[in-house]
């Protein structure tokens, strides 16, 4: 056991974690731009950010297991520069909202990216997601966008909280390599589109066309919709296209049809 070890289930240090993860989370993240990453996979990307705006570490707390598999699977010199803060089995127990902990859980700060930095970093593939509720769904597709080479993710407002305990899981640490904005409405979003010659594309199950017969085009914003209501009619959209199904399935999950239009859009 370390001797700086935290043994104690009163620790700030618990306190703070268990805040950033609790009812109140939302808020508190909001306020104190800080929020919780756990696991090896996304604490190997912690490690190795690839953009400058991209989340920095605080604190990085591990069990004695867990310290073990950062010196198995972390180079070691990395290791060792990280801010580490060895804890018990029974406060990582306490801190973490998953039922079996790794036993590894990072403390990390963000700052807001917002359509202007995403222009002066020259975007030209940038995928938009109104009113998406889902955390699963909205960890998805940021993992996807990273995945398929788009530049950037825009959330809308009233949608979930990209730096939800969920929503971070399920990026699997792509959030530390594609920068994402949050709380842009759709009028926001079309003047900047208009401003910087972006094509804009609404993808909707009402599409006229289909997103395989849309031209090329440099810069492009793919426009996706609320989970349950899909997308309203927006105003000034260049194409507004739906992906061709042939099964029985009236429509596909929002996650599954960002993949599917990413791939097209950012590959293809």
């Amino acid at each position: 056991m370390p001797n700086n070890q935290i043994t104690s289930l009163h620790s700030p240090h618990v306190e703070r974690v268990k805040a950033l993860l609790g009812s109140r989370g939302k808020k508190i993240r909001a306020t104190e731009k800080e929020f919780i990453a756990d696991g090896i996979q996304s604490v190997r990307e912690v490690l190795a950010p690839s953009f400058d705006a991209a989340p920095t570490l605080i604190a990085l707390y591990v069990t004695e297991k867990g310290f073990e598999k950062l010196e198995q699977e972390i180079p070691s010199d990395i290791v060792a520069s990280a801010p580490i803060v060895h804890v018990s089995d029974e406060v990582m127990t306490a801190m973490a909202d998953t039922e079996s902990p790794q036993g590894i859980l990072a403390l990390c700060k963000f700052t807001e990216i917002t359509l202007y930095k995403i222009k002066q970093r020259q975007a030209k593939k940038i995928a938009y997601f109104w009113e998406i509720q889902d955390p699963g769904n909205s960890g998805t597709v940021i993992r996807t966008a990273e995945a398929l080479g788009f530049d950037a993710v825009v959330f809308s407002t009233n949608s979930v909280d990209a730096y939800s305990p969920k929503t971070v899981r399920a990026t699997v640490g792509a959030l530390w390599h594609i920068p994402v904005v949050q709380g842009v409405g759709l009028e926001e979003l079309m003047e900047f589109a208009e401003a910087n010659e972006f094509f804009t594309i609404a993808l909707a199950g009402d599409g006229s066309g289909s997103i395989l017969d849309l031209p090329k085009n440099d810069k492009s914003i793919l426009i996706f919709g609320n989970e349950a209501r899909g997308l309203p009619e927006i105003s000034g959209v260049k194409a507004r296209v739906a992906i061709p199904m042939t099964g029985r399935s009236e429509s596909l999950n929002v996650a599954s049809a960002a993949a599917i239009a990413m791939f097209e859009v950012g590959i293809r």
